[in-house]
């Protein structure tokens, strides 16, 4: 497969080099100055968007400033992202996503809108969720070793897996588990996570990897049967459930799929505004009482890491998926 989007090691660099982390109480002379707003590319209740309102409603009230959190869906994020993009790089508006518009969208595109190395900014990663692989009530295995050899001695095309939609993570996550253990997986998209799971309980797909929390409570309830997350240890919010690399599957011990929430500004932000921004969600992610309410969501609060591991986080997701894509042939769009 070819694509229009490519990253090089100039790039990751490029970026990196826009977003060099300054020293921790650095911080631009009287920011923020005004109402600083915080755009979101998803419909309010997605993760990003529970994020960004509490990260805003916590920085608010422990800093003074007022954070005005704007929801702009469509384009599987592209639209909000691109309103980050083509403002101007003051810190006075910035990007709350999940990691989809960042790291899967631009090498799905055929023409992507944007380049996410060169024309953002990362500011700082401070929420991970994670995916467990589900599957039917009969489907014939209770562990991942035993569906790894169910699978591998199917014919082609006896099971499938549902996904929420074309593109996202939960599509990807199986692709990189049917080509780790060398086997198809029929891939069958739904119009969200919900509709999937339902058929997954009712028997009439087979599997399904989807986010902890659309899938977890349906795992507790005893209508889906979980067999493993998808990491390489488990997860402090499902301590129940084993991780891939527990299963005994030499190919599946270092897979792992997981979901980040990260700020971004425009190309060019000051490193004083990141590091501002840095500071800010650190101390709020560092709460007792925040990390309680986010693990209620099955969101892991995640203090933030420097702008410069965050790049590079982002730089090995991008090849990660982008390869994903490439060798599980996923059209793209």
């Amino acid at each position: 497969m070819t694509s229009s989007f490519r990253l090089t090691r100039r790039a990751a660099l490029a970026g990196a080099a826009l977003t060099t982390l300054a020293a921790p109480g650095a911080m631009a002379q009287g920011y923020p100055a005004r109402p600083v707003r915080v755009v979101v590319p998803f419909p309010p209740g997605n993760t990003s968007d529970i994020l960004a309102r509490l990260a805003a409603e916590e920085v608010q009230r422990r800093r003074g400033v007022t954070v005005v959190v704007e929801n702009r869906p469509g384009a599987s994020g592209a639209l909000g992202v691109q309103a980050v993009t083509s403002a101007r790089p003051d810190g006075l508006t910035l990007l709350v996503t999940t990691q989809s518009p960042i790291v899967v969208n631009p090498p799905l595109m055929k023409n992507p809108p944007y380049d996410p190395v060169r024309e953002l900014s990362p500011v700082a990663l401070f929420g991970r969720t994670g995916f467990v692989l589900v599957a039917a009530p009969n489907f014939p295995a209770n562990t991942m070793a035993e569906a790894a050899r169910v699978l591998r001695a199917a014919p082609r095309g006896t099971y499938s897996a549902a996904n929420p939609g074309v593109g996202t993570m939960s599509q990807l996550a199986m692709a990189l588990l049917g080509l780790s253990l060398g086997t198809e997986i029929e891939s069958i998209p739904y119009r969200g996570s919900a509709a999937a799971l339902v058929d997954v309980a009712a028997g009439r797909v087979a599997l399904m990897i989807d986010g902890f929390n659309s899938a977890v409570p349906m795992a507790l309830n005893g209508q889906v049967k979980p067999l493993a997350v998808i990491a390489r240890q488990r997860s402090p919010l499902v301590p129940s459930v084993p991780s891939l690399a527990e299963s005994g599957v030499p190919e599946l011990l270092d897979l792992e799929a997981l979901s980040w929430t990260g700020m971004f500004g425009p190309a060019g932000l000051p490193p004083e505004v990141a590091a501002w921004w840095t500071d800010a969600l650190g101390e709020v992610m560092r709460d007792p009482a925040v990390v309680a309410k986010l693990a209620q969501t099955f969101v892991e609060a995640a203090p933030p890491v420097s702008v410069a591991a965050f790049t590079q986080e982002i730089a090995s997701d991008l090849a990660k998926w982008s390869r994903v894509i490439r060798d599980a042939r996923i059209e793209q769009q």
